[in-house]
């Protein structure tokens, strides 16, 4: 597995269990929905989170965060959309990003709730 995979499923790894440790309730890890996918799906009380996870080893060209292009938030609102309607879920969907710089010796993990609104496009 290459480096930059084992970066994203550590990163994962921290954001599930300090959502967790916040008291969210993880739903799902991983969802497809066809060739997209949801890192983390949880609830936070009664609505549905969707939380992207962006995992970087420097941040010296960017924040890891600034990864998640409009592009990106189009991708993860039609995810969303599949499994709201999947789940047959009628309450309040919101997106979050939790990144995460892992440096040697150093880890800085930034949840970002409300990072961005669904929007028509």
């Amino acid at each position: 597995m290459s480096e930059h995979i084992h970066l994203g499923k550590a990163g994962e790894e921290i954001a599930a269990v300090m959502l967790a440790g916040k008291g969210y309730r993880i739903l799902e890890r991983n969802w497809r929905f066809g060739k997209e996918e949801i890192d983390i799906i949880a609830r936070d009380g009664p609505d549905i989170v969707i939380i992207e996870v962006k995992t970087r080893s420097s941040n010296v060209f960017a924040e890891p965060e600034a990864s998640v292009t409009k592009a990106k938030q189009r991708v993860l609102v039609r995810a969303a959309n599949a499994y709201v309607n999947f789940k047959r879920f009628s309450g309040e969907v919101r997106f979050d990003i939790v990144s995460i710089l892992l440096m040697p010796g150093k880890e800085v993990v930034n949840h970002i709730q409300d990072a961005f609104y669904a929007t028509r496009s």
